[in-house]
């Protein structure tokens, strides 16, 4: 009865998300259905060959291969719908895994995802590295000039939109009861990640939106970014020192303090010296590697030496890719080339495993317990309240107007691929059991899935200011030049006046626009001079003819006939018209004249003859 009840509840669950994903099957239909069908029949074959020896290549690829599939067709889906497609990948996890293709086929879906610790070993590890390349994406996406930019509104709702929720959060964990918790002596270690949870942003899917809605360059739109930034880069903080206070298996306070004194002096480090660090690897690998992708090489790197130097002063790896990530989107020689080249390999292949191993390993059949469905409309409600109500207030701190405010709170309360992010760093860690794991992936769908609309629907309520339009144009005429579209200068100068003045051009075009600047120092330029090819000489044109004098006259007299002919024929154009004007103006009302007595015609008559 309980399984039954759990297929109704799996089933309701995910029918939007399959109607979803029916346009995009029907269209690709053709060559869909061969290769699902391929995969089906295949699956339970390969695990039977892989089956009681350990760990399958085949099944490892075949999983790979589906996870991938199902996870771009339902993320197409959902961005045609308006969604992130990062929902469509969670999603395709979720029908994948026990809590729909296990209660449809569940020997097909043992076959294809088997349970031996071998053979999940060699996925689970690609989905760790996804982790770390899913925050080294984010950490590129952080724009720390923005959050200088806004300034007190954002600060304010970022910390508003902190605080509150995580209260909130604490206070759900205490209050659960002690067997969803994976160990009640370690209460306080639960509630401090519930409250994390429930008080971070996703940065991708807010931006996705403003820049949908054309309100990247506007004051709330870069108000909500950063928020969202603030929002990220804390939570990630304070998720790498609750980890830190897991592996001590309490809280004390000389663990406690070790692992802020070490967060803090990692994020001076890295900063300062480390920002330094990074720009010169980069620019030095850029300028004398010629291998293909050496660039991309080195950003991988980077990430790890990161990931690994917080791993040994005792906090989460999670940080040191964060902060790798910012650290490389600040680098000036980050062409968008290598953007795209990272960014595509992040989004085809790791991205849909990681979403997918998370979606697969949530049992939403656990919401058919009363009580544990009662808890997660508690969570819900909680996160969104909390979020809402936190970032509200912070905006009316930070000075911004209602229906600003208004928009930045329905902006702050979608959570998306961080907080999935964050529950399965928790479960892994020990700090979350699957029951909460399960609660905290359908609470990130549900609010994840409401903000787009909401947030859409909050912007376009914000009436633009005058102020506010002038800059807008201001900025879109200057973008529209040919500085900003530089992307590294190459100058060539000599000890001359005129080389000096280039090279300090230069200097204010890169400083001004932040552009890394190549200065080629010639010495010596007649060397260079002796070098080019020598011009053609070019031959001295013969003198024109003097004209003679009589012939002079004659030009002379022949000028004054044309300017007169010239006068003439305007004369007469300008007579031509005034008649015209006359013919065309219509005749003026006047009243019926009555008829004239006989003595009213002879006194005319009389007049007229003494005129004459």
């Amino acid at each position: 009865m309980q399984s039954a009840t759990g297929a109704a509840v799996a089933t309701v669950t995910s029918a939007w998300s399959i109607a979803a994903a029916m346009r995009t099957i029907r269209t690709h239909r053709d060559w869909l259905w061969p290769c699902a069908l391929l995969t089906l029949v295949a699956g339970p074959a390969w695990a039977a060959e892989g089956g009681g020896k350990g760990a399958s290549d085949a099944v490892f690829i075949a999983e790979i291969v589906v996870l991938m599939l199902v996870g771009r067709l339902l993320g197409e889906a959902m961005s045609r719908l308006g969604q992130p497609s990062v929902m469509g990948q969670l999603i395709a996890g979720l029908l994948l895994g026990p809590s729909f293709f296990g209660l449809l086929l569940p020997d097909v879906q043992h076959a294809l995802f088997p349970k031996n610790p071998e053979q999940k070993a060699m996925i689970d590890g690609i989905s760790q590295f996804g982790i770390l390349l899913l925050l080294l994406l984010a950490g590129m996406e952080t724009d720390l000039k923005l959050v200088r930019q806004t300034g007190r509104a954002s600060l304010f709702a970022s910390l508003m939109g902190i605080v509150i929720p995580f209260i909130c959060g604490v206070a759900l964990g205490e209050a659960l009861p002690d067997s969803m918790l994976p160990d009640p002596g370690k209460r306080l270690i639960t509630s401090l990640f519930l409250g994390t949870a429930l008080s971070i942003a996703s940065v991708k899917i807010v931006a996705m939106v403003v820049r949908e809605m054309n309100f990247m360059r506007r004051i709330v739109g870069q108000v909500i970014l950063a928020s969202a930034i603030i929002d990220d880069s804390i939570g990630w903080i304070i998720v790498s020192i609750i980890f830190s206070l897991a592996l001590h298996g309490s809280v004390e306070p000389m663990s406690f303090a070790q692992s802020i004194i070490g967060t803090i002096a990692f994020m001076i480090a890295s900063l300062t010296v480390g920002r330094r660090a990074v720009f010169f690897t980069i620019r030095w690998v850029n300028d004398h590697l010629v291998s293909e992708f050496a660039v991309v090489t080195a950003i991988l790197c980077i990430m790890g030496i990161m990931a690994l130097i917080t791993h040994l002063i005792g906090v989460h790896t999670v940080l040191g890719a964060f902060v790798a990530g910012i650290l490389v989107g600040e680098s000036p020689i980050l062409t968008r080339h290598i953007d795209e080249q990272l960014r595509g390999l992040i989004t085809a292949f790791f991205a849909p495993v990681f979403f997918g191993i998370a979606g697969l390993t949530a049992h939403l059949t656990i919401l058919a317990d009363p009580k544990i469905a009662l808890f997660t409309v508690g969570l819900v409600l909680v996160a969104s309240v909390g979020k809402f109500a936190g970032a509200f207030i912070g905006a009316e701190l930070g000075g911004l107007t209602r229906r600003e405010g208004l928009a930045l709170a329905c902006g702050m309360n979608a959570r998306g691929s961080t907080e999935v992010i964050i529950a399965t760093v928790g479960l892994s860690m020990g700090a979350l059991t699957q029951d909460l794991f399960t609660m905290i992936v359908a609470m990130a769908v549900i609010t994840t899935t409401a903000m787009p609309p909401t947030l859409r629907w909050a912007l376009s309520r914000i009436p633009m200011r005058k102020e506010e339009k002038q800059r807008l144009e201001r900025e879109e005429l200057e973008q529209r030049g040919f500085v900003p579209n530089l992307e590294r200068l190459l100058i060539a100068v000599d000890d001359s006046p005129n080389g000096k003045f280039a090279s300090r051009v230069a200097g204010v075009l890169a400083g001004t626009h932040g552009m890394p600047t190549t200065v080629l120092h010639i010495a010596n330029p007649s060397k260079i001079e002796s070098t080019m090819p020598e011009e053609p000489e070019r031959r001295p044109r013969p003198p024109r003819p003097r004209t003679s004098p009589s012939r002079r006259r004659s030009t002379a007299s022949r000028t004054t006939a044309r300017t007169t002919k010239r006068k003439t024929k305007r004369k007469t154009i300008r007579k031509h018209k005034k008649r015209k004007k006359r013919r065309k103006a219509p005749a003026r009302p006047c009243s019926k004249r009555r008829p004239r007595s006989r003595a009213n015609r002879k006194r005319k008559r009389k007049s007229t003859i003494r005129s004459k």
